[in-house]
């Protein structure tokens, strides 16, 4: 907000928010990360998305892989950390569309990394969980205890809550940016220019390049590797500005990343939903005890997930590996779109719930069936961290692999940022930052900050390796170690980005800015994110019915009880899937979960705010409006 009285734009005031963000909530996102963002420009009235998701080193092949007897990428340490893109990303936005020079926009972070900011109570906690890790055992984070623990070396332990943590090689990474900026001169695009350069191509890709070649550590699967990502992979690396994917739901026009993330997801999903819900005698969006609406929902979206297995991901590489990667034009076409809405119907009794992807644009490529083994065999529980956005324990599981302890802390736990902004000359910013936790891989002393893990997004093609999960299991627990095959976009590549989870987005009315809207939650981005739009533009349609004024309730709307399915296989290590697995708030009406078990759903009721984290801004009629998630008292809106 600061940013914005003192005259920046909104591009000026995101960028500052996200590297403020990797300072105070390190558990959550890093400069290691990645980043994408969609946006509205006042000036050319144009939406567009900037990607910062970095790429698959060269040296990461599949062969390399199968040579540790890997089945899957893991999700720790150094063996899946990709080109650290948010940098990149957020230096371009402001080159493009910001107003401040770096330094300004750098200064509250650095001050914040060099004089110190409160523990929050949740970085407290995650450090305490992996206190172990950094501490004991062959390949310990030695240079993460070093960082972010107190006391000595044999006595460390985690900072108290509220205590003032200083993240001094941070500060003087960020300082010698800024020099490198202005030694470029006064020109203010050659400032951008000349601190891309310094981060991919200079002292911080050398740094990388050291770490990752000559240094050691342990990672998910208990074994102590190197990394494979070098500064030549970040030298050839290039944040870029492309065309939003777009579809429509009743008037409205939802913008998107493309393929490469997870975006289309919920283009697909509303498609589904088109003019099936709202009429009378219809599942009605608005009710809280309204069973039907929330499996019509389930449904499409599990039907939409199954595309996003088959057949989303980066086409980089693709048509030399002989993969399909369709365009978003014919994953959202009318007549497919059509003919898969005509097995929502088939699918609302099925207790089955395998994914059926569909052929669009004329492929003919199905998902094979997966084998099913439920647990992870690599470590000791509480050893090292994974997961979502990984911890040192993994999900307590059934002997089916199902979960069984569906805590608020598990529930509830963070793993991303998100941040909105408007501003006065109609510009909107919806942005994502997340990777390079204080959770996902060694700090790099140096830099003062680790590297990411997204390639653990990418799939193994078939044959690659013999460890990684182990065991039989049953056809409602799938874990996506499995090995699926080589002709997916999401198979692992060198050159490619993975297919994330991080789901920005940004709302149209009449072709004009309306909204920027998104949430952390992994791969419930987008789940959490059908049933709000469908609130908010059922809610208007019968308002203006009704003759009633139309206003964005969006506070009601971001703390309506949400839901979401585990049917898919999670993006994240282990990959684990839990077929026809629904969790809902208890905030529902009493006969909803119940009626979603009839349907052949597996409900099951959960704390009342422990799900969804959406924060969203609007330009509505002159004024602007915001709302933040109340869950986890995390979240903040803030206007003038």
């Amino acid at each position: 907000m600061a940013v914005l009285e003192r005259g920046g734009n909104a591009f000026d005031a995101a960028a500052a928010a996200g590297f403020v963000l990797q300072v105070v909530e390190p558990h959550l996102n890093g400069p290691g990360g990645d980043l994408p963002v969609v946006l509205w420009s006042a000036q050319d009235r144009q939406a567009h998305v900037v990607c910062g998701q970095g790429t698959v080193p060269a040296a990461a092949t599949p062969q390399a892989f199968a040579d540790l007897g890997l089945t899957a990428v893991p999700g720790s340490g150094l063996l899946a950390a990709t080109v650290p893109g948010v940098f990149g990303a957020w230096a371009l936005l402001l080159q493009r569309w910001g107003t401040w020079r770096l330094r300004d926009v750098l200064e509250p972070a650095i001050g914040y990394a060099r004089h110190g900011a409160p523990v929050l109570p949740r970085v407290a906690a995650t450090l305490a969980s992996v206190t172990p890790l950094y501490t004991q055992g062959e390949g310990a984070w030695t240079t993460s205890a070093a960082t972010y623990l107190t006391g000595d070396a044999g006595a460390a332990r985690a900072p108290q809550p509220w205590s003032r943590l200083r993240l001094t090689a941070l500060a003087d990474t960020y300082d010698r940016v800024v020099a490198a900026a202005e030694a470029a001169g006064s020109d203010r695009d050659a400032q951008y220019e000349a601190a891309r350069e310094h981060w991919y191509r200079g002292e911080v890709a050398d740094a990388v390049d050291r770490f990752c070649s000559t240094t050691r550590w342990r990672d998910v699967t208990g074994a102590v590797q190197p990394g494979l990502l070098r500064g030549s992979d970040l030298a050839g690396w290039e944040p870029t500005v492309e065309e939003p994917a777009v579809g429509e739901y009743r008037g409205v026009q939802v913008a998107k990343t493309g393929t490469w993330g997870q975006g289309p997801l919920l283009l697909q999903t509303l498609a589904l939903l088109d003019g099936q819900l709202g009429a009378e005698g219809a599942p009605d969006p608005l009710a809280e005890d309204d069973d039907a609406w929330v499996h019509a929902c389930a449904a499409a979206f599990d039907l939409a997930s199954a595309d996003r297995e088959a057949w989303y991901g980066d086409p980089v590489g693709a048509e030399e590996d002989g993969v399909d990667v369709p365009d978003v034009a014919d994953l959202l076409d009318p007549a497919y779109t059509a003919s898969r809405r005509a097995l929502l119907g088939e699918r609302a009794d099925a207790a089955g719930h395998e994914l059926q992807p569909g052929w669009p644009g004329g492929t003919a490529r199905r998902l094979p069936q997966l084998p099913v083994p439920p647990r992870v065999a690599a470590v000791e529980d509480g050893d090292v961290a994974f997961g979502e956005p990984t911890v040192d324990r993994r999900p307590a599981a059934d002997e089916q692999g199902r979960r069984t302890d569906l805590s608020r802390e598990e529930l509830g736990r963070g793993d991303t940022c998100h941040v909105d902004v408007a501003d006065r000359w109609g510009n909107l910013v919806s942005a994502t930052p997340s990777g390079g936790w204080l959770q996902s891989s060694p700090v790099i002393p140096e830099l003062g900050f680790p590297l990411g893990t997204r390639a653990q997004m990418c799939w193994l093609p078939a044959g690659a390796g013999t460890a990684g999960v182990t065991g039989g299991g049953s056809p409602r627990s799938r874990a996506a170690a499995a090995r699926w095959g080589s002709a997916l976009g999401s198979t692992l590549r060198p050159g490619r980005r993975p297919r994330t989870t991080l789901s920005p987005t940004l709302l149209l009315r009449d072709g004009e800015p309306w909204m920027a809207v998104g949430t952390p939650g992994g791969d419930q981005q987008d789940a959490w994110q059908v049933p709000f739009v469908l609130r908010l533009v059922h809610a208007a349609e019968r308002a203006r019915a009704g003759g009633e004024a139309v206003e964005t309730a969006l506070q009601a709307a971001v703390d309506a009880p949400t839901f979401h399915t585990e049917t898919a296989p999670s993006s994240f290590w282990p990959r684990q899937a839990l077929p026809g697995r629904l969790l809902l708030e208890d905030r529902f009406g009493p006969g909803v979960a119940e009626g979603l078990r009839r349907r052949g759903w597996d409900a099951h009721v959960v704390d009342g705010w422990s799900l969804g984290r959406l924060s969203a801004v609007a330009l509505d009629g002159g004024w602007v409006r915001a709302a933040a998630n109340p869950r986890g008292a995390q979240g903040y809106a803030v206007g003038r």
